[in-house]
């Protein structure tokens, strides 16, 4: 069986290194923006302190009120 036809190749051998297989891997290649993140978050770098305390109470992380933001 020859290798599918792709749009994105370096995308299409990191999820054939992942155990994808080729049809999987090259369905997910060959999808438009499949290997651009979705959403318009900012990066967490940019996040205020508060924004990153009530991120963080979201997803349940302990220890939150001795953290701090630090560069």
């Amino acid at each position: 069986m020859d290798i599918p036809s792709v749009k994105n190749e370096d995308q299409y051998k990191a999820l054939r290194d992942k155990g994808f297989s080729k049809e999987k891997s090259a369905r997910i290649a060959n999808t438009p923006n499949a290997s651009k993140k979705g959403g318009n978050a900012k990066p967490y770098e940019e996040w205020t302190k508060h924004e990153l305390y009530e991120q963080a109470q979201k997803v349940g992380i302990e220890g939150r009120s001795s953290m701090n933001k630090r560069n």
